[in-house]
């Protein structure tokens, strides 16, 4: 393994950096962009530049032995090392060196595929094509130092000035000798080089020889363009070059074939160009203007002179001579201009016979923009003074496209418009004029070239619309003219129309008296200039109106030629300069009927129609509405038969030129034309209606020409590739159009159409074919076009292609709705197939790409979109290749120089691999297993573990560093917390151990960031965030004990450094900045939300995590309260736009939990509270419906705090209650609307269990923390705390709270519907109930007819009585739960309270109440004994105490209702000998313990215990309540036994006379002995009780001690008044009495002696004042102010019935 880590550790051969490294960083694609690295670099690779190819040595002896004797170098490379030597005759140390380089940066294979025999052709041929890609990176930084070091514009051209300027001395000698050596190098064979070096490789040497050879005498000539050469170097380069004959007599030229011939015109060329540029053409003219000639180098040099004339004179047999001819014959004549040598004008004549024109345009076009701008400078001289030669019309044409050429220089135009008209290039202007308009196209050609920027538009304006004459041909002299006899002078007798066109149309008038002067004459033709001013503009107006008229006819091909020129001068205008477009109005509207009109001919001229349709695309960028309502009524455009619909789709003029002329033409203008246009109008946003309109058009696009575009027939190399680009520009445009200007409606817009096309159609099949081209295919379109395409070369724009494809996929991806089944699309992308072919592979393989960092960058984002969204795992795709793959992603992601956002985007990849693909992300962990010393699992990282750069990339000394900037760091951060999220726990134990982890991780929090209105990096902000999260997840999944100490050390250090303090600080300044921005809004506010979420996140951890988190410091969370109360306050006090009340929002939900956990730390907060929801009630309701439930809980926190502090005074009540009580009107007669439209829509679902279940809930409105719910619970507690109804009378009278509550309340009964609403609107009612006045208000507001009847809809009585309860009825829930059980319970208690609190003013409703309910009363009294639930007990207990109160008022009762007093009473017999049976028999209570919900994790015996109280309280409370009630249903002590003459009558016997103990039997009547058996175990539990007196549940014991004292108290009333009742009954047998007082004389004396040693140890004495209801009724006991101190009064009542009955 020693050999794979010599070549895959970076730092190892790190000295060894590549020249494609330094090309990279040069222009700019590295990390390394500051002035001062690229200067490092420069210097650092100083020796490189300066040898050029010579750098690179041939093999030596010594050099073989010193890799031998390297023992850094492994044993395999070196072998490797020396074959390399012998195969590229390169140093042996120098092979090493490629070698460690190519498999440092572009090898792609694994550590095993390099274990296959080392003569393996195919990787030889790899390290070949690398090292000579080395060689010409090597040339490429020269040129590009030469390119730019003098362009001030460029970022970097002092530094390469600097490093020219050191190149410079002997540059070009060495340059030269090496192009010499290259040129004269023989071709190397398989004896010299090894049986390597086969006919191919042969091949690859030239191809490389001649690009070298190119590379070098371009660097020549741009020495050259900035540097003097003197004339002893001319002449020995004009001898050079003629001994190789421009390029063409190459040494190895039998291995020229057809591939290369493009380079060998190019070296060619550049040859000629060498020297034209040496003879400073450039200072000859400017020396010629200032009349200084012999300042010029070659006017001393008169021997070299004479020698070039020898030489010259030799020229003439290739064409690369013309120009060297040309500009020697400049040179000549402008030094010496009187001479008149016949060397000179033979060597012009040989020029001009070369055609040097027709050559130079050629040239200029070949070169490419680079070298022709340089170029251009030195021919417009040689060009200007060529007029002088008489010409033919040939030679002028070819004359005109160069100068054409030639202008196309950016600065030639400008000095241009500068030189005196008869010099220079103004010469052939000035003849273009001459013949004007006559030739029209000549003076536009020239026109179009001199149009550069906005001045020179303006120029050109200006000078066709001032033309002084007007040229035109005669066959004959016209009779309406006058004549010399010379026939020189003509002279217009009649004024002329220039144009037969109608009348009212634009036309030229020429006037009466012109004078015209005849340029040549004689029998055939006549060529007059008039002397007639007129606007060329007028002229153009006309000539496309003559076009409109002869287009059926013959002449419409010459009408074209002479407007062609005028459209494409348009064109260039209103490209240039927009502002000249309103006087250009007549052209360009007539463009619209002319392209209408030209379309629909038979045979349609292409190149005019792609003319109008470049004009459109200009004016479209502008005003695509304009353009388009005025294009869509010409017919050329696909359209629509019925456009509502976009049916019928109809391919329009362009569909039909498409297939009739232009495919089989395989010239594509229009087309090319089309697409442009089409992409302006679709960025141009036009309206959503527009924009249908362009449904057929792009319908057309993605029917008929993606999928087959590549199938079309093309002439011209590379015609395709731009076709298919601007189809995946067009696409892109719609797929990034704004969602505002497309209404969603029944037809589909222009993206969703797109959408629908690529997910489902062939033309997503041909996206995936571009994709699918692949690396390797993109590298050799590279590797063949010559270096100066620049950016559009074939291989630019395939790669620009590649990418609209990965970006285009990638959109319909991110934007189809949703659906189960995978479209074709995305089955296309991840489907499987044999040997790496799948598009996955093909993806993840970009990454091998080095030319455009893009290309790669996409690829990966969109394998990151594919690793989201598809079913397929990306590990398996990869299939065998899927190491060398994750080796080159590192590669890239470890190297230094690499452009940053490939590195981020690889992270982001790795980042939604941890959650999506395991495969994948565990071949990145690369995590090796160590054994532990018990058989435990220890983790390692492995030697290609992604780990190593995240935990680089963190660490603390690194920020700051080039290499780290904060985006990647961020990145690195959130791939750590994908870990952390996703469990990966093997990953974060190896995490955990490492060291300064903890550290490195939390140093983002220690630092200090700029204030957020400064923010300039906002990914620092989610940097900060990630980090929290972190350490909040640690926090949260680890007990605090196995925290790291590192970790605790870090937080200790978090809190001592202040933090908390800072932070909370930021976050607050953090919102206030947003809020404050709103209008403008915050470019980072995705950010700015992580952050705080964060934030919010670690804090809530905080509170119950105070110790491990060091958060204990009161002030400190006061510090923390504050700032997120001022945050909270600062965002939705003034909330206008949607992100202010997101944060408000969060901001809103921290506060409430801060609220709750650290009540003792929070202050008064319910003034700025009061304000927020003032704010929040104002704002738009929809986007506040949860921020406003939140405040709502805040609030009722708040006052809840207060009430248990004491605290009452409230100042803010008054306007607190109105805000409340008016959102609770609102909310309520919401709810009724939605409950009603829920009930006609027949929604609603019926609850045939009754009270078993819930029903659904009520849309959005009915929740248990929805704002209605909350709003009626807010209102309960302020009520509460204004107990003596002060304030909420008022509002109260103000606002019709109560009856739309009450309205809204009998609707959801009556439906059941919106459950948590009826019963937080039943707990503010209950709250009322309990004063005076609030009870009167609900009383008086209806309650109930809101309740009474409606509330019959919660629950169903069985028609056969009590046997069928126990399912039907009582819900087996906890009693906390809400449910509609509960809702009828606390109808039960509002009935009670109210009851309680306006006695007389209620007994009718009560009795109503009790009337309409009695079967669900009676059952459930019943139901305790049947129905073992503990909401039953509950249910029983609200009864009951309901009954309780109502007894009081037995007679109203009687008189109503008698016969249910009868059965309530039974019924309370009954209840109360269950309830003592029940106490009595513990194995009977586990019936209740077992159906209750599992107890919360305590030990099981503490959890039995503790139910098994409860229950005991729960029956307690029952059979207190119905003893006490009972007490009124028996005769009051002291009347019956005082009064003799009282009517036993008017009570009935409630208990039989006998004294067995009660049974759980329905059979057996309660008894006497039903009422003993309740006080003795009654006496008993108290006993018992005191007995075990456990501190946990003391509370509880003293509840149950004073419910237990209570109850015997009543017992022993009840007992003696009924006993008394039967005593006196003469319908008893006087021998039942006799047994009655015997009875009762044994057990009362036994449970008085028991009474009373209970009371002699201390007890707890008569609740009569205290807790339960029934003590409001209670009668003094006789004799009870007389009582001896320290007994109970009740003790002495049964004493004196005792001696009663012993009597």
């Amino acid at each position: 393994m020693r050999f794979r880590a010599v070549t895959s550790t970076r730092w190892q051969y790190s000295r060894h950096w590549s020249c494609r490294e330094l090309w990279t960083i040069l222009l700019g694609r590295s990390a390394l962009r500051e002035p001062v690295q690229i200067e490092a670099e420069l210097d650092r690779h100083w020796d490189r530049l300066h040898q050029g190819l010579s750098y690179y040595k041939p093999p030596s002896s010594s050099s073989a032995a010193k890799v031998k004797d390297n023992k850094d170098v492994a044993q395999p490379l070196k072998e490797f090392g020396l074959r390399i030597s012998k195969l590229l005759n390169l140093d042996e140390q120098q092979s090493v060196q490629i070698l460690q380089c190519y498999l440092q940066e572009d090898y792609r294979g694994t550590r095993d595929s390099l274990k296959v025999p080392v003569a393996s052709y195919i990787f030889y041929t790899f390290i070949a094509d690398y090292y000579y890609e080395e060689r010409m990176c090597l040339l490429r930084c020269v040129l590009l130092l030469l390119t730019y070091f003098q362009d001030e514009r460029h970022p970097y051209s002092a530094e390469y000035s600097n490093s020219v300027t050191k190149l410079e001395k002997d540059l070009v000698s060495c340059y030269q000798a090496q192009f010499e050596s290259l040129f004269k190098a023989e071709a190397p064979t398989w004896e010299t080089h090894g049986n390597l070096m086969t006919e191919r490789q042969v091949s690859r040497w030239f191809l490389q020889c001649l690009r070298e050879q190119s590379l070098l005498l371009e660097i020549i000539f741009l020495y050259y363009a900035y540097f003097e050469m003197s004339p002893s170097d001319l002449l020995s380069f004009t001898k050079m070059f003629k001994e190789q004959g421009f390029g063409l007599r190459q040494t190895n030229r039998h291995l020229v074939d057809k591939s290369m011939d493009a380079l060998v015109d190019r070296i060619g060329y550049l040859s000629s160009l060498i020297l034209v540029e040496g003879m400073d053409i450039d200072f000859l003219h400017k020396c010629a203007l200032e009349d200084c000639t012999e300042q010029h180098q070659f006017s001393c040099a008169a021997d070299v002179i004479k020698e070039m004339d020898q030489l010259l004179l030799t020229f003439g047999d290739i064409p690369h001579h013309g120009p060297v001819l040309l500009a020697w014959v400049l040179l000549r004549h402008t030094l010496r201009p009187d001479e008149t040598n016949p060397v000179v004008r033979r060597i012009g004549n040989t020029a001009l016979q070369l055609g040097v024109f027709q050559y130079l345009s050629t040239m200029l076009k070949g070169l490419g923009q680079k070298c022709a701008c340089m170029a251009s400078c030195p021919f417009s001289h040689p060009i200007s003074r060529s007029l002088s030669s008489s010409l033919s019309i040939e030679h002028c044409s070819h004359l005109i496209d160069a100068a054409c050429e030639v202008l196309s220089a950016p600065s030639l135009a400008e000095v241009f418009w500068e030189m005196k008209p008869n010099m220079g290039l103004g010469m052939i202007l000035d003849s273009a004029v001459g013949m004007f308009p006559h030739q029209i196209g000549p003076l536009l050609q020239l026109l179009t070239a001199l149009l550069s920027n906005k001045s020179t538009v303006k120029k050109v304006y200006n000078f066709l619309d001032k033309m002084s004459f007007y040229t035109q041909v005669y066959k004959h002299k016209p009779n309406d003219v006058i004549s010399k006899d010379d026939e020189t002078l003509w002279r217009r007798q009649t004024q002329k129309l220039l144009y037969p066109l109608g009348t009212g149309q634009t036309n030229l008038w020429m006037p009466q008296g012109v004078l015209g002067q005849v340029m040549i004459g004689g029998e055939q033709t006549y060529v007059v200039r008039w002397d007639y001013s007129y606007s060329s503009w007028t002229l153009f107006t006309c000539e496309v109106e003559m076009l409109l008229h002869v287009v059926s006819t013959a002449d419409v091909l010459a009408h074209c030629a002479r407007v062609k020129p005028i459209l494409d001068l348009v064109h260039k205008i209103i490209s240039t300069d927009w502002t000249v477009s309103d006087c250009l109005l007549p052209l360009t509207s007539r463009i619209y009927m002319l392209l209408q009109r030209l379309t629909s001919v038979i045979n349609p001229p292409v190149d005019v129609i792609a003319s109008c349709v470049n004009c459109l695309s200009v004016l479209a960028a502008r005003m695509p509405g304009k353009v388009w309502s005025s294009l869509h009524h010409t017919g050329f455009l696909p359209f629509a038969s019925n456009p509502l619909t976009n049916m019928g789709m109809k391919a329009g003029n362009y569909g039909n030129l498409l297939v009739q002329i232009e495919q089989p033409r395989g010239e594509y203008a229009v087309t090319i034309a089309f697409l442009r246009l089409l992409t302006t109008l679709v960025k141009g946003q036009l309206g959503s209606t527009q924009n249908k309109g362009l449904i057929p058009c792009v319908l057309l696009v993605l029917k008929e020409m993606l999928p087959t575009y590549h199938k079309w027939r093309y002439n011209t190399y590379g015609v395709r590739e731009r076709i298919g680009c601007l189809i995946l520009e067009l696409i892109h445009a719609i797929l990034n159009l704004s969602p505002e200007g497309e209404d969603q409606g029944s037809t589909p817009t222009l993206q969703s159409l797109c959408i629908y096309s690529l997910a489902n159609t062939e033309a997503g099949q041909a996206v995936v074919n571009i994709m699918g081209v692949g690396v390797d295919t993109i590298d050799v379109v590279l590797a063949a076009q010559p270096s100066s395409c620049g950016a559009e070369g074939p291989g630019q724009i395939l790669i620009q292609t590649v990418k609209l494809a990965f970006s285009v996929t990638n959109n319909v991806i991110r934007l189809k709705p949703p659906s189960d089944a995978a479209s074709p699309l995305e089955q296309a992308l991840t489907q499987h197939g044999g040997h790496g072919s799948n598009l996955i592979a093909v993806l993840a393989k970009y990454i091998y790409h080095k030319h455009d960092p893009a290309l790669p960058r996409l690829a990966i984002q969109l394998l990151k979109r594919l690793a989201t969204v598809a079913p397929m795992s990306v590990y398996a795709c990869l299939g065998s290749d899927a190491a060398a793959i994750r080796d080159a992603f590192l590669t890239r992601l470890q190297s230094k120089t690499e452009d940053m956002r490939i590195k981020v985007m690889i992270l982001e990849f790795l980042t939604v691999a941890v959650e999506t693909q395991p495969g994948l992300i565990e071949l990145f962990l690369n995590l090796e297993v160590k054994d532990g010393s018990e058989g435990s699992k220890e983790f390692l990282l492995g030697e290609w573990s992604c780990l190593h750069v995240v935990l680089d990339l963190i660490d603390s000394k690194q920020q700051g560093k080039y290499w780290c900037p904060p985006l990647l760091h961020r990145a690195a951060l959130a791939f750590l917390l994908a870990l952390w999220q996703d469990r990966r726990d093997s990953a974060i134990s190896v995490l955990r151990a490492k060291e300064r982890f903890w550290e490195n991780l939390t140093t983002p929090l220690f630092g200090t960031l700029t204030p957020p209105s400064d923010t300039t990096e906002p990914c620092v902000l989610e940097t900060c965030a990630f980090v929290m999260k972190i350490i909040g997840l640690e926090i949260y999944y680890v007990v605090s004990g196995s925290l790291e100490q590192s970790l605790k050390d870090g937080l200790q250090k978090f809190s001592n450094a202040r933090r908390y303090e800072y932070w909370s600080q930021y976050v607050k300044a953090l919102v206030c900045h947003v809020a404050a921005m709103e209008e403008e809004g915050v470019c980072y506010f995705a950010e700015t939300q992580m952050l705080i979420s964060a934030w919010r996140m670690l804090l809530i951890l905080a509170t119950g995590h105070s110790e491990v988190m060091q958060l204990t410091d009161d002030s400190t969370k006061l510090k923390l309260f504050m700032d997120v109360l001022d945050g909270t306050q600062a965002a939705l006090t003034t909330p206008t736009s949607v992100p202010c009340l997101r944060l408000g929002s969060m901001m809103a939900t921290l506060l409430l939990i801060l609220l709750k956990q650290w009540r003792r730390s929070a202050p008064d907060i319910l003034s700025p509270l009061s304000l927020i929801l003032e704010s929040v009630l104002q704002a738009d309701q929809q986007l506040m419906e949860r921020t406003k439930a939140k405040v709502f809980s805040a609030l009722i926190s708040v006052l809840q705090i207060q009430g248990l502090n004491g605290e009452e005074d409230i100042s803010q009540l008054p306007q607190l209650l109105l805000s409340v009580c008016e959102t609770v009107k609102d909310e309520a007669l919401a709810l009724i609307d939605s409950t009603r439209h829920m009930s006609q829509a027949g929604d609603a679902a019926e609850d045939e269990d009754s009270m078993e279940t819930d029903s659904p809930r009520g849309p959005q409105k009915d929740q248990r923390d929805g704002v209605c719910v909350l709003a009626l619970h807010l209102a309960k507690e302020l009520c509460r705390t204004d107990e003596d109804g002060e304030h909420w009378v008022l509002v109260m009278r103000k606002v019709p709270v109560l009856p739309s509550v009450l309205s809204a309340m009998e609707l959801s009964l009556r439906s059941k519907n919106n459950l948590y609403f009826t019963e937080a609107a039943l707990h503010l009612l209950l709250t009322l109930a309990r004063t005076p006045q609030g009870a009167a208000a609900v009383a008086g507001a209806g309650v109930i007819q809101t309740i009474c009847l409606p509330l019959l809809s919660v629950y169903e009585v069985s028609s056969n009585g009590a046997s069928q309860v126990r399912d039907a009825s009582f819900s087996r829930k906890a009693q906390d739960s809400a449910c509609w059980p509960g809702v009828y319970r606390l109808c039960m208690s509002l009935m009670e309270s109210l009851l309680k609190t306006l006695r007389y003013n209620f007994v009718n409703e009560a009795l109503d109440f009790v009337g309409v309910h009695q079967e669900r009363i009676l059952q459930c009294l019943n139901a305790v004994r049947t129905v073992q639930s503990l909401s039953c007990l509950d249910e029983a207990d609200h009864t009951v105490g309901f009954l309780l109160q109502l007894s009081s008022f037995c007679k109203e009762w009687q008189f109503h209702l008698p016969k249910l007093l009868r059965d309530v009473q039974v019924n309370l017999c009954y209840l109360c000998q269950t309830c003592t049976y029940l106490l009595h028999s513990k194995k009977m209570l586990h019936h209740y313990l077992q159906v209750r919900e599992p107890p919360p994790p305590l030990p099981r015996e503490e959890a039995e215990q503790k139910a098994l109280l409860a229950v005991q309280c729960s029956l307690l409370k029952i059979l207190s309540k119905t003893l006490a009630t009972l007490q009124h249903f028996t005769p009051d002590c002291c009347q019956i036994l005082l009064d003799q003459c009282m009517d036993l009558a008017e009570y009935r016997t409630l208990f039989v006379l006998s004294f067995t103990t009660p049974a759980f039997d329905p059979d057996v009547a309660p008894s006497f002995g039903t009422l003993l058996a309740t006080i003795n175990v009654a006496l008993g539990t108290l006993s018992e009780m005191e007995k075990k007196k456990e501190p946990a549940s003391l509370s509880i014991a003293s509840l149950a001690s004073s419910l237990l004292m209570f109850t015997m108290e009543n017992c022993f009333y009840v007992l003696i008044s009924q006993a008394v009742r039967c005593l006196k009954d003469a319908a008893i047998l006087p021998r039942d009495k006799q047994r009655l007082k015997q009875e009762l004389s044994s057990e009362l004396s036994t449970l008085l002696s028991s009474l009373s040693r209970h009371f002699r140890r201390g007890s707890p004495s008569s609740p009569a004042g205290g807790l339960l209801p029934s003590s409001q009724s209670k009668p003094a006991t006789p004799g009870s102010k007389a009582a001896p101190e320290g007994q109970e009064p009740f003790i002495q009542l049964v004493q004196a019935f005792v001696r009663l009955v012993q009597r």
